[in-house]
């Protein structure tokens, strides 16, 4: 059967949609049992009548061993049946009344030998006491021990084996004398010495048994301590084993119940109950994988089951189950490992997490570096080509960043105001992205309308201040603002926290002198700010660097090294000697931020080169 339209309506999630897919599973596993009688109820035969004897000759019945009766058992055959090492113990009244004294009548070789191995400070003490019979010693047990037998009186067991006392067996002798019903298996646990001296503790499953008027104590080391070794490393991985029997709606396991966090008294659930343990939305994969498993579509079931109040704080389940037939008959049973896998798959879903947030914050870095690098070339156009009818040759270079926002606040101005003379700047927003662009747009083109003005250098740098000032705390930036006066040959300049310019003249490589108060503060620190202009004049030929400090600074240098730095490679691209023409000074610029800048360097650098030339040429 089939809820297929359900789906459309539900979607197998919470709610209605739920109870309905518990119900499907209900009925699907009603016609499952209804299959299997149906298939045993057509397979079943009365059985054939036994032959008859021939006419004339009596029937012959097989013969059969007569039962021994009760009294026939002897200590010595109950012990040959028995397996494991056992011991025959008599319950005596002890000199006081007030219960029993255990006596050892009679042991299997079985516990010979392994009393030869657990006990032998025992036996050794033991076999020093004149007032009863020792056995042989432990190390000859093997060899001087009959298969079965009797160590001759009863002798006291707690006098042969003393750490005994101190385990269950005692409780365990004198509840099976009262009530006469076995006790055990438990656990006991004692000291002993291996034979290389080591001290070392044995652990075994004890059992008493009633056998008339005698006990039977048994011990086993074996399969009981491997399986409780097993039933500690299931709980240790979080893995339980179930089998369920359709037919008669039994389940058996092996920790099944602590998985799932039932009490001892809670019953089993059979599949539905698992069914309705999950969370809505897993309950139509769970009807699914079974319907297809009873009617042989698949071979096994591998499925994640949330189990919990809500999907939020669910534990999840590994359920990896497998149908069970026999030849043609139909499904009767559904056997399943099922392993809490919550730790790993809240890591996994941790994980996810963390790839697509890291996968949208790439994304986001990779849309905000486009709209900065558009902005960027929106804003810085190239020069104009009125510089050379006075008197000036140009040439810049940008280099972003090697971070993912790749483009920084550089910014840089040439331009010819009505007055005549040629206004060259640069400067570096604080920061990187689109903020820095957003600065950089506002200062460069506040100094391009404020340039027409025809104030000073000196002017035109307050009233950038002013401007970043009134942007926000963490609106700063630096600057050098010029004015190239071509008929005199004359530039004045303002520094506002900026790297000092430097001139290549015939050769030699020198920092501009700073203005006479000095470099000013950067741009936005502190409002009404006054700064002032140095003035240098240029020859024919005179080339002055603006760089950013992009360009020159590392990460736990310090400025005399980085200004060292840069006179060492001006000196070392050309000779400080720069061939004449506009293409050549471009060369020159870009040499010097490949040699500078490193790939991964974390601020984008900026280099405006300019020359003085002859007007017109």
């Amino acid at each position: 059967m089939t809820v297929e339209g359900d789906t459309d309506n539900d979607g197998g999630d919470g709610g209605d949609g739920g109870e309905r897919w518990l119900q499907a599973l209900e009925l699907l596993l009603a016609e499952q049992r209804f299959r299997i009688e149906r298939y045993a109820e057509a397979g079943s035969e009365a059985p054939a009548p036994p032959p008859k004897a021939p006419p004339g000759k009596p029937s012959r019945r097989p013969r059969t061993a007569p039962e021994p009766s009760a009294s026939a058992l002897s200590a010595r055959e109950l012990l040959k049946a028995v397996p494991l090492a056992a011991v025959v113990v008599r319950a005596l009244p002890d000199a006081r009344g007030a219960g029993a004294e255990y006596h050892c009548l009679a042991h299997n070789t079985a516990a010979w030998e392994d009393a030869g191995r657990r006990f032998p400070l025992v036996a050794a003490s033991a076999s020093s006491r004149p007032s009863r019979p020792a056995p042989p010693p432990p190390t000859a047990a093997a060899s001087a021990a009959p298969a079965e037998g009797s160590w001759g009186e009863a002798v006291p067991l707690f006098e042969w084996f003393p750490a005994l006392a101190a385990t269950p067996v005692p409780r365990l002798l004198d509840a099976a004398r009262r009530t006469g019903r076995p006790q055990g298996p438990e656990p006991a646990e004692w000291p002993h010495h291996a034979p290389d001296g080591r001290a070392v503790r044995s652990r075994v499953e004890v059992h008493v048994a009633p056998a008339g008027e005698l006990l039977l104590l048994t011990w086993e080391r074996g399969e009981p301590a491997r399986a409780r070794m097993a039933r500690a490393a299931q709980q240790l991985a979080r893995v339980a084993w179930a089998e369920w029997d359709l037919a008669r709606g039994t389940v058996e396991e092996a920790g099944l119940r602590a998985l799932l966090g039932l009490p001892a008294p809670a019953p089993l659930p059979d599949l539905p109950g698992l069914g309705r343990m999950v969370l809505p939305e897993p309950r139509e994969q769970l009807y699914r994988a079974l319907h297809d498993a009873l009617l042989g579509e698949r071979d096994h079931i591998d499925l994640e089951l949330r189990l919990g109040p809500d999907a939020h704080n669910a534990r999840v389940l590994r359920f990896l189950a497998e149908p069970v037939r026999a030849g043609s008959a139909p499904v009767r049973t559904v056997r399943a490992v099922c392993r809490d896998v919550t730790a790993d798959v809240r890591a996994r879903e941790s994980a996810e997490r963390a790839l697509r947030e890291a996968r949208a914050q790439r994304e986001r870095a990779e849309a905000v570096a486009e709209v900065a690098e558009r902005l960027r070339e929106a804003v810085l156009p190239g020069f104009p080509p009125e510089l050379a009818r006075h008197g000036l040759e140009a040439a810049v270079v940008y280099r972003p960043a090697g971070h993912a926002a790749r483009v920084g606040g550089d910014w840089y101005k040439t331009r010819v105001l009505p007055t005549g003379r040629v206004l060259v700047a640069l400067g570096d927003a604080r920061g990187h992205g689109p903020d820095a662009v957003t600065l950089m747009a506002k200062l460069r083109y506040a100094l391009a309308g404020l340039a027409f003005t025809g104030e000073s250098v000196e002017r035109l740098t307050g009233w950038l201040n002013l401007l970043a000032c009134d942007d926000g705390e963490e609106s700063t930036a630096t600057s050098v603002i010029a004015h190239y006066c071509s008929d005199r040959g004359l530039l004045r300049w303002t520094c506002a926290g900026h790297p000092p310019p430097l001139l290549v003249r015939r050769g030699g490589v020198r920092f501009l002198d700073p203005p006479p108060e000095g470099p000013g503060l950067p741009l936005g620190v502190l409002p009404g700010t006054p700064y002032t202009a140095a003035e240098t004049p240029l020859r024919p030929g005179d080339v002055v660097l603006l760089y950013s400090d992009g360009l020159i600074e590392r990460r736990g240098s310090d400025l005399d090294r980085d200004a060292s730095r840069l006179l060492r490679a001006v000196r070392g691209g050309t000779g400080a000697r720069i061939p004449p023409g506009g293409a050549a000074l471009d060369a020159f610029a870009r040499g010097l931020v490949d040699a500078l800048m490193a790939p991964d360097a974390e601020d984008d650098a900026t280099v405006l080169a300019f020359r003085r030339v002859e007007p017109g040429a």
